[in-house]
């Protein structure tokens, strides 16, 4: 397990491999924020952008998405797995925002939690860019990153890597923390082929040295 310093001096190397590394979902408010990272479920942020961009132009607040039938809201996002599902929790979370919340997204991370279709990782995201709240969302690739590294245990659990995660690396870094690991992830030390052999933190990476080794023999 790599120990504090060795966690801060990874996450500056990763800052200085991506140090535009922001969320890549395309979107002007809170609102839209919400309904990107839940399309964003089992999907690649490129597919969502390229829905978003012609979705955004038709639904522009809660009411809109209630304005229209499912079938055709499930049209608009067929295109996206889940697409189903997803049209009807947009719909639920937009009624939602409008009973309780006057049509505003909530700044809690609590509150947000309690919108359909909205688990803690959406709500750290929506906390972290859309209100600056210090906060480190574990999708796939930063739960893989954080596990290959030896920052956290194969066995921990998405909550167990956050936290460890939030234990390790100061508050005031973790919404940038974010960032940097699922562009390392995304970009770099991919599930399929991770580019151990170019990567500056093999020395320290366990997963990547043994990988090293299994290409040499």
């Amino acid at each position: 397990m790599l120990n504090l310093k060795q966690v801060n001096e990874v996450v500056e190397v990763m800052g200085e491999m991506f140090p535009d590394a922001h969320c890549e979902l395309n979107h002007r408010n809170p609102f839209e924020l919400v309904i990107a990272v839940a399309l964003s479920a089992q999907c690649t942020d490129a597919l969502v952008n390229k829905v978003t961009k012609t979705l955004f132009e038709k639904y522009k607040k809660p009411e809109d998405y209630l304005a229209v039938t499912l079938e055709e809201l499930q049209q608009d996002i067929r295109s996206i797995g889940l697409f189903r599902n997803k049209a009807k929790n947009i719909r639920s979370l937009s009624q939602l925002l409008l009973d309780e919340y006057d049509g505003e997204v909530p700044q809690d991370r609590d509150e947000l939690v309690k919108l359909p279709g909205v688990g803690r990782k959406t709500a750290n995201v929506v906390v972290s860019v859309a209100f600056g709240v210090p906060a480190i969302a574990v999708d796939t690739h930063v739960e893989r990153v954080s596990k290959r590294l030896g920052i956290c245990k194969w066995k921990d659990s998405v909550l167990e890597v956050e936290k460890t995660l939030m234990k390790k690396i100061p508050m005031d870094k973790w919404s940038d923390t974010h960032h940097r690991l699922i562009f390392f992830g995304r970009y770099h030390c991919k599930a399929q082929n991770p580019q151990c052999d170019s990567c500056p933190l093999l020395e320290m990476c366990r997963e990547g040295k043994k990988r090293m080794k299994r290409k040499v023999k």
